[in-house]
């Protein structure tokens, strides 16, 4: 067997590494800056859901049909080109934050345009780093970047906050612009990648729905987004910090800020563990038992009454998401065949963005009708059945071992010729 490089070694990986860290810490940033400042224009927290959702619907609408580009073009060039007009979206806020007399709209607009580029930009980054990380360093790979990803989006709130507050909020956009640019400059050091395979005789609409029907008759695919999708959806409990913190736990912001770092912490650490000791072997059973222990430690911190048990429950959420993560990104990468990875990455991008949008808002609905403390533990104990349905299933799930898998056999579609 032909000795491998590690992955630290390799230029194209570190190039993405590099990439990954300046721009989640960038976008962290971004994000954390334009709430911060649309609040300050509006005085309104209903405008910071509109923010969300301005960005969501373009990213959410688009994705399936940038699964298809990224099949059909070069994916480096899609990357790049959405890279820079993000890049440009921050020069634009910058600009706009001269204005002084400077209202909702225009911000939106250019929300609206960072949307619609990552409706591209996902599945054909998803796809494009499945062809830089050797197959057999999957696992190892997919715990690097997360670690990187996941340090950018602890920092890039500091940041941006410590940011407006030295030199105000046109030179911060101007910092997060440049933080893109360098993402895009690594991004370009990483030579081309073969170009996927087209079926000949393909419709579009046969290429949109191809990795629908590849995830739908791949049932370790589909069930490890199913868990990801009603685990966030129903167990996660995020949005209601500030309930806990002011009402329950009575810390205040201080507090709570302790809180909201619990999480990131605890999905650090494990993925920085896998990075040497990948979770390969018994992947789905792992998998299973580590969305099974994010809905006790909701279960537990919903019924915490004490700062230290919360924080403690938080933190092993974290750990259990991390690990599931790393999990659920290298299946995605084992199983995925390259003609069609992108547009499979597209569906989990759809499964991504559902439970992370409509989780926030589930959570709102559930505390109001239900209650804040009722609304956390019914959902871990939800997430629980979730995992007990998808283990009896998706038998093919629990037997899942990382080392042996293969993508199923992916035929060419109907009408297309041989």
């Amino acid at each position: 067997m032909t000795q491998l490089t590690p992955l630290l070694h390799q230029h194209d990986f570190r190039a993405l590494l590099g990439a990954r860290l300046t721009n989640s810490l960038a976008t962290s940033a971004l994000a954390t800056v334009v709430g911060f400042q649309v609040y300050a224009i509006t005085g309104d927290p209903l405008s910071l859901g509109w923010l969300g959702l301005v960005e969501a619907i373009p990213a959410l609408s688009l994705v399936l049909f940038g699964g298809h580009v990224a099949d059909r073009r070069d994916r480096r060039s899609i990357i790049l080109i959405c890279s820079v007009v993000v890049t440009a979206s921050a020069l634009a806020l910058a600009l706009l934050s001269l204005n002084e007399a400077l209202t909702l709209l225009p911000i939106l607009a250019v929300i609206f345009v960072t949307g619609l580029a990552s409706g591209f930009e996902r599945p054909a980054l998803t796809a494009f780093e499945a062809q830089v990380i050797p197959l057999e360093q999957a696992v190892q790979g997919v715990s690097y970047q997360s670690s990187v990803s996941l340090t950018g989006s602890i920092l890039g709130p500091v940041v941006g906050g410590i940011a407006v507050a030295i030199i105000g909020l046109v030179g911060t956009y101007g910092l997060i612009a440049g933080l893109l640019a360098i993402s895009t400059i690594c991004l370009f050091v990483i030579p081309r990648k073969p170009m996927p395979e087209v079926v000949p005789g393909e419709s579009m609409m046969q290429s949109l729905s191809g990795g629908v029907s590849y995830v739908s008759r791949t049932p370790a695919l589909i069930g490890s987004m199913a868990l990801d999708l009603f685990a966030v959806f129903f167990g996660g409990a995020i949005a209601l910090l500030p309930v806990f913190a002011t009402d329950i736990l009575h810390v205040g912001p201080v507090g709570l800020g302790v809180l909201r770092t619990a999480p990131s912490l605890g999905a650090l650490g494990v993925m920085l563990i896998a990075t040497r000791r990948p979770p390969s072997r018994h992947a789905g059973r792992t998998l299973l038992i580590s969305v099974a222990g994010f809905g006790v430690s909701m279960i537990v911190f919903g019924l915490s009454t004490t700062f230290l048990l919360s924080w403690v429950a938080l933190f092993f959420s974290g750990v259990t998401d991390g690990l599931s993560m790393v999990i659920r990104n290298t299946i995605l990468r084992v199983l995925s065949p390259e003609r069609i990875r992108g547009r499979v990455a597209s569906v989990n991008w759809v499964f991504i963005g559902a439970s992370n949008e409509l989780g926030a808002f589930e959570s709102g609905v559930a505390a109001s009708v239900f209650g804040t403390v009722p609304s956390v533990v019914g959902g871990g104990f939800i997430t629980l059945a979730v995992v007990g349905a998808v283990a009896v299933a998706v038998p093919t799930l629990r037997r899942l071992d990382i080392g042996t898998a293969k993508p199923t056999e992916d035929p060419p579609p109907l009408g297309a010729s041989a």
